[in-house]
């Protein structure tokens, strides 16, 4: 049953790939424009304009060319990016672990802390419920791109405790890693602490008011043991569906994020792409983003059945 889950996963994600690479490709054609007009800048005559559109094959149908662009796709060849010449693929890999350290730290912070305020709010209630009310109403109100800006202003120069921009690969140690992305993760990961806090203790007030919680503490089970290991794991299953959520909303968020902090990630360089026209580069950064969110979301799918056996079988 688990395989079938799976393959089920695999054949809806292969649909969604295929949608998001169209709709990119169609979108792109439609943008006044193109890569060699950029390069060429205003000042070019039209027959050398007319030139360096044959030479980088955009005098071509938009059908022709995704297909074309489709066929190396599948074959992990993304093409080459029309402004600087070089593959799209390595310039991907070669930022794609800053984006993943951003968006990945992000969504731990926010899944540690959400359920950590959301469970310390059901258990005690009262004040702290309230508090959550209102950590889950600034959270929700307060734009990721704004937040972003208020502390590199606040905390790298008004007060310079953290660098402004730039990112420092983990090769160079966690610790100076880590340094570089206290106040990114911080600005992405302020929207998902409010929402998984939220959901957390909404889930676990009803869990907490079940039947069998109730028998649990009449036997005389702990309090700690039926709020983090009876009622969490019930609870879990809303969870882990917020976690899949986010994901895209994380990755969108890592666009604006990256361009207030200067970090060299994926999200910077889909801004750049699409100011110079390059398609080809703005359509692998696109269709790699969906292909990060749909593995976590195959992820979640796959803890979502080990925390609710019952979906194997749906």
């Amino acid at each position: 049953m688990m395989w079938n889950l799976i393959l089920r996963r695999v054949a809806m994600s292969i649909l969604l790939l295929l949608l998001v690479s169209a709709v990119t490709f169609a979108l792109q054609a439609f943008i006044p424009g193109d890569a060699a007009r950029a390069m060429l800048g205003p000042e070019a005559t039209d027959e050398q304009y007319q030139a360096l559109r044959a030479e980088m094959n955009l005098d071509q149908p938009v059908v022709q060319r995704y297909l074309s662009y489709l066929a190396g796709a599948v074959q992990g060849d993304f093409g080459t990016s029309l402004y600087t010449g070089r593959e799209v693929l390595a310039l991907i890999l070669q930022r794609l672990p800053v984006s993943l350290s951003l968006m990945l730290g992000s969504l731990v912070i926010a899944v540690a802390a959400g359920v950590l305020f959301g469970v310390w709010s059901a258990a005690r209630g009262g004040a702290v419920s309230k508090f959550v009310d209102a950590l889950s109403l600034v959270g929700f109100s307060l734009p990721n791109f704004w937040l972003a800006l208020v502390l590199a202003a606040t905390f790298a120069v008004a007060i310079p405790i953290f660098p402004a921009t730039g990112y420092s690969p983990l090769s160079d140690g966690v610790g100076y890693w880590a340094y570089f992305l206290v106040l990114p993760w911080f600005a992405l990961s302020i929207h998902g602490i409010s929402v998984i806090a939220k959901v957390t203790r909404d889930a676990m007030m009803s869990v907490l008011n079940m039947d069998y919680i109730r028998t649990l503490r009449a036997a005389g089970i702990g309090r700690g043991s039926v709020i983090w290991k009876h009622g969490l794991r019930n609870a879990g299953i809303g969870i882990s569906t917020q976690v899949g959520l986010m994901a895209a909303s994380a990755m969108a968020g890592t666009v604006f994020v990256e361009s207030v902090f200067a970090m060299p990630g994926l999200g910077l360089m889909a801004v750049d792409s699409i100011h110079t026209h390059d398609a080809m580069v703005t359509q692998g950064v696109v269709l790699t983003f969906a292909i990060v969110v749909v593995l976590i979301n195959l992820i979640v799918d796959l803890l979502y059945s080990v925390i609710n056996p019952r979906v194997r079988v749906s």
